[in-house]
Formats: structure tokens, C-alpha cells, sequence
């Protein structure tokens, strides 16, 4: 019997990849939930979800969280400069546990892009790589909910801020990634594979008209230099550090870091990916009713 084990469940996309286990036939007890605080994924554990603290954080959590594991979705942590030495903590405690498979959130095309968030990723690529433990690497691109979380703002203001040219995003949602990790995690033949990840591409420009469209509402995108950008996000509150980081990850998708044609996702998926309108409706439907939720 597979006993499959998801990190990171009370973050959005972890959440997300046990309802696609569990949508494909898995039973909730051959789930193990791992979150830093259990508390916060009540809800799965009265389900029959098996409910586990480990956190990356704090190594000494972990083995007991895998106990009894045999395949493992290790969703990326947040904290961008310690996430190399957290995912090793989960992967060498994998392999002391016997998991036999692991599966890994990604970046794109992690091994060839100057994206700022690329290093970390790659490093842990190779830890996988050197571990022995069979691997599966799912380079996800772009979640459409960096922008639809986002849609308030754009429908006050009227304008999308950004530097990213007419460069184009292979964004897909959340649900469509975590549907992937499930079909990779449920089937065979995913061993040691590397799978680049996106939705259909959209560019900023598209986007704002798509917004326009759906919502009815004018919004335009306005394109600044990334240096522009970033000093529009110093005056918007970020720090300098983070607003020069965010500034260059739109320097990466003008330069067609963030775009993907391998059809990888909707081959594992088994369908299209989520249109961006149907996104952009969903999440305009959320503002409407004040949840906020895209």
C-alpha cells in the first residue's frame, strides 16, 4: 500500500494537492498532511486525513511527520535564502524514513534562467539528484493567482504596474498544478523525470484586456523600465531589497523566463489548463461577495 505524504497543507497549493489525491481515488488515510502548525489543518484531520507537525525549520520534526511514507510531495518553502537547507532537512529525512519517491515544486526552467528564485531551486534539484531516492521535479511556472489575488487593486487603480514587457506568462491556477503533482505522484513511469509546467501563455497586456473584458471595468497595463518599477514599489511600502527582487522577477518574464510551450502540464492533467478569463471570473466573483478569495 502508498502511503503519500504532502507538505506545506495549510498553504494554498499544498491544500489544494490532497483534494486532487483524494479526487483521484485516494483514500484520506493513506494521506499524511505535514504542517508547521496541525492546529491550522483541523479540517483535513476530521476528514481522516492524517494530520502531522514537521516543519523545515526544525529538522528534529520531521522524522516522525514521515514515518511510514513512501511517496512525498515536498511543496517549496516560502523563506527565499534558507529554503537549500530546509529542503535538504526534508529530503534526508526521507531518505532515513525509506520513502522510495519524491516529488518536487520547482521553478522554470530551473537549471538554464537568470530568475532570482532559480538558485534555490536548482541546489535542490541536485540534493535530490545526489540523494538515491527516486525523484520527480515539476517546474511550475507562474500561479494566475499572483495576479488575481491582486484584481481589487488593478479594478481601483485601473492600471497593471509592471516590467515585463510583452513577455509571456505560462501561468495556469493553483489547481491545475496541484492536479499534475497528483497524476505524477498516483502514477508510474513519472521516476527521475523533469517536467516544465504553464498554462496557456498570456502577456501583461493581455491580461489587463482580459480583466477589462470579463469584468468590465478599464484596466491597462503601463510598462516601466525594472528600475521604474522597483522605485514604484519602494513608494508603494516594499523595502528596497524586496522591491528590487520583485521588480526582477518581471525582468525574467520580458525575457521569456516565465513562458513554457511543452504542453507537460496538460498531458499530466489530462485537459486544457484553466483559461485566464475563467480565473479572472472566478476571482471577480470572490471581490464581488468581499471574500477576497481568488
Amino acid at each position: 500500500m502508498t502511503t503519500y505524504a504532502v507538505t506545506g497543507v495549510t498553504g494554498p497549493y499544498g491544500r489544494l494537492a490532497v483534494a486532487a489525491l483524494r479526487a483521484r481515488g485516494v483514500q484520506p488515510g493513506d494521506i499524511v498532511a505535514i504542517a508547521r502548525t496541525p492546529a491550522k489543518a483541523a479540517d483535513l484531520a476530521d476528514a481522516g486525513v492524517v494530520v502531522r507537525e514537521g516543519d523545515y525549520s526544525r529538522p528534529p520534526t520531521l522524522p516522525a511527520a514521515l514515518a511510514g511514507v513512501t511517496t512525498l510531495l515536498l511543496v517549496s518553502g516560502s523563506e527565499v535564502g534558507h529554503r537549500v537547507a530546509q529542503h535538504t532537512a526534508v529530503i534526508d529525512a526521507a531518505k532515513a524514513a525509506g520513502v522510495t519517491r519524491i516529488v518536487y515544486t520547482s521553478a522554470p526552467h530551473a537549471d538554464a534562467t537568470t530568475l532570482a528564485l532559480a538558485p534555490e531551486h536548482r541546489a535542490t534539484e541536485q540534493v535530490l539528484e545526489d540523494s538515491g531516492i527516486a525523484f520527480t521535479i515539476l517546474r511550475n511556472s507562474w500561479y494566475i493567482e499572483n495576479y488575481t489575488s491582486q484584481l481589487g487593486q488593478y479594478l481601483s487603480s485601473g492600471v497593471i504596474l509592471g516590467a515585463g514587457g510583452d513577455g509571456r506568462i505560462a501561468g495556469a491556477t493553483r489547481a491545475d498544478f496541484a492536479a499534475a503533482a497528483a497524476a505524477v505522484l498516483t502514477e508510474s513511469g513519472h521516476e527521475n523525470a523533469v517536467y516544465e509546467l504553464g498554462g496557456t501563455p498570456f502577456t501583461f497586456p493581455e491580461l489587463a484586456a482580459t480583466i477589462t473584458e470579463v469584468t468590465g471595468a478599464p484596466v491597462v497595463y503601463r510598462d516601466l523600465s525594472v528600475e521604474d518599477f522597483a522605485a514604484e514599489l519602494r513608494s508603494a511600502g516594499l523595502d528596497p531589497d524586496t522591491a528590487s527582487f520583485v521588480a526582477s522577477l518581471d525582468g525574467s518574464i520580458a525575457r521569456g523566463e516565465l513562458d513554457t510551450d511543452s504542453g507537460d502540464l496538460q498531458r499530466l492533467i489530462g485537459r486544457p489548463s484553466t483559461p485566464l478569463a475563467d480565473a479572472v471570473r472566478l476571482a471577480h466573483s470572490g471581490t464581488s461577495t468581499g471574500s477576497g478569495e481568488a
